[in-house]
């Protein structure tokens, strides 16, 4: 009886393989370049840079809710304003299709390694206006659809500040990356092409 050959993996799979590996290598670059940072500027990695122990119910509820806050500013933007729908168009042409444990694990090291990299590093050294600044740069894409990632990044990159400011501590800010990613990547991998059969 002769047997079918072995399915091989398409080659798109192979490539969204590949991007996820990549993101996962970056992520983890960028978290390892903050502890590094942090390490010399404070001769430490404090606990209290991440997390206050005797109130931290308090970073997590402002966490949840300004990552929910961000997504419906999102939202609203993208019901109202069609190059919002372009942009989400391409970054799900980019992103493709993800599982829910995908999703999940590039939404907690991305909110995690940006949070510790921009806040507990470049905020804690050099100031809340240099970590906006350097934020809203590295989410500049090109073409002027991409301009409104960049708005929305800015916008988000205020609201991580802001809580790090008020608590001290970045356990609000990686909350609220991380729901902000995990809802967009979800709705992103949604709207992506289904891999051709």
């Amino acid at each position: 009886m002769p047997t079918e050959p072995p399915i091989e993996p398409s080659e798109d799979a192979a490539d969204q393989a590949d991007l996820f590996r990549l993101a996962w290598g970056f992520y983890l670059a960028l978290a390892i370049a903050g502890v590094l940072w942090i390490g010399w500027s404070h001769r430490a990695v404090p606990l209290a840079l991440f997390v206050d122990v005797g109130s931290w119910w308090v970073d997590a509820v402002l966490g949840l809710s300004a990552g929910l806050l961000l997504v419906g500013i999102w939202d609203v933007a993208r019901r109202f304003f069609p190059a919002m729908r372009e942009l989400e168009t391409l970054l799900a042409g980019h992103i493709g299709v993800l599982d829910q444990s995908q999703v999940l694990a590039l939404a907690l090291i991305s909110g995690f390694a940006e949070e510790l990299f921009f806040r507990g590093a470049v905020q804690t050294s050099w100031g809340f206006g240099w970590a906006t600044v350097l934020f809203t740069i590295v989410h500049f894409g090109p073409g002027p659809v991409y301009r409104w990632w960049t708005l929305f990044a800015f916008v988000a990159a205020l609201a991580f500040g802001g809580l790090v400011l008020y608590r001290g501590n970045i356990l609000s800010a990686v909350l609220a990356h991380v729901v902000v990613n995990a809802i967009n990547l979800r709705r992103l991998s949604s709207l992506a092409p289904a891999e051709a059969e």
